[in-house]
């Protein structure tokens, strides 16, 4: 493994340069069930954004979703947000060396615990992520899904006994490389691994089968109907979502009940008065457990008068940027936006014709 890192490996990572205990967690939370190439642009914005432990913890929520928008599993930056607070508050900004003490951090599990300490301390542990478990599983031939406790048990033991002692941090590294280039999940490319002579799936012709899939339940489909609410100056009405649950802590369109009457609602809630409402074409977004159909109403009211209702606020297309907003909301706002633009050039165009 070593000696096929050493050449086939990856070492220009963002994150291997400078592989600061905070880098090197920053890039390990947003890699979780997110692909390195998706991950090394926000990486980078991140890190500029907020350099340091301190200034993460120092910084508004809002802005820290604001850097997170379209990663999602939006729980990852608030437990990033709140364990930054806590290692300044504790630890005077730094990460323990015990990786007892790493592992109680929110949103910090074993792997993640290891993998800190390992590539940023220079300690011995093993790591567990998804590309380690299908190198392991198609390595054995060890059968189930991983998510069982028997099975992660076997695969913690695996891990636990083959890792070196020296060198690491290059022998996990050449794990995670080799499930991320070779050993794929569809497309493993067996001719060119360096374990070929010692996979137990290979030799059996069931690479294939291996990691046992997770059981899935048929996707459900949920339906929410969401308003977009624009004053005719173009300001749109955004609410805060409740901290859990689906889109937490997020700005996004007010929620209505589906058969809520969207002008009643807007009147009795937001004291405003719509002056044209109409009902675009649904959208569709897909998560890991459910599919949802996003229900739209569209009200323009004439002026952004004051809002009292709790967690809503008006706010300029041009702010969007600077909070946390659900991708698929963002998506369906811009596209509004730009559908008026057309709307006023179309407009122009006809009168000076």
């Amino acid at each position: 493994m070593l000696s096929w890192f050493d050449q086939h490996g990856r070492h220009t990572l963002p994150w291997q340069h400078d592989p600061t205990p905070y880098r090197v967690w920053v890039s390990e939370i947003m890699l979780q069930q997110t692909q390195v190439a998706v991950v090394i642009p926000y990486f980078e914005r991140f890190m500029a954004r907020f350099p340091t432990v301190a200034t993460l913890a120092a910084a508004p929520l809002d802005a820290v979703l604001a850097q997170w928008t379209g990663l999602g599993y939006y729980a990852r930056a608030r437990h990033l947000h709140r364990t930054a607070q806590l290692l300044c508050a504790q630890y005077q900004g730094e990460f323990p060396r015990e990786i007892a003490q790493v592992q109680a951090l929110p949103g910090i599990g074993r792997s993640t615990a290891g993998a800190i300490l390992t590539f940023a301390a220079g300690q011995s542990h093993p790591i567990l992520d998804g590309n380690v478990k299908r190198v392991l599983s198609r390595c054995f031939a060890l059968e189930g899904w991983s998510g069982r406790p028997e099975v992660t048990a076997q695969l913690w033991a695996l891990a636990t006994n083959l890792t070196p002692l020296t060198r690491t941090a290059a022998y996990n590294q050449a794990l995670m490389d080799l499930g991320a280039t070779l050993c794929t999940r569809r497309h493993p490319a067996c001719d060119r691994c360096p374990l070929l002579t010692l996979c137990r799936a290979h030799a059996q012709q069931r690479q294939h089968e291996f990691p046992t899939s997770r059981p899935r339940p048929p996707l459900t489909e949920r339906t929410a109907l969401l308003l977009l609410i624009r004053s005719r100056c173009g300001k749109i009405v955004l609410h805060q979502r409740p901290p859990t649950g689906i889109w937490g802590g997020l700005w996004s369109l007010p929620e209505v009940a589906l058969d809520a009457d969207p002008t009643a609602w807007c009147r009795t809630h937001l004291d405003l008065s719509p002056q044209h409402v109409e009902r675009p074409p649904a959208r569709r977004h897909s998560f890991t457990h459910f599919k949802l159909k996003i229900e739209l109403a569209r009200l323009v009211v004439a002026t952004a008068g004051i809002i009292t209702a709790d967690r809503c606020c008006w706010f300029d297309v041009a702010q969007l940027s600077s909070i946390g907003l659900p991708a698929p909301v963002k998506k369906i706002i811009m596209a509004d936006n730009d559908a008026l633009r057309a709307a006023e050039c179309d407009s122009v165009l006809f009168h000076n014709q």
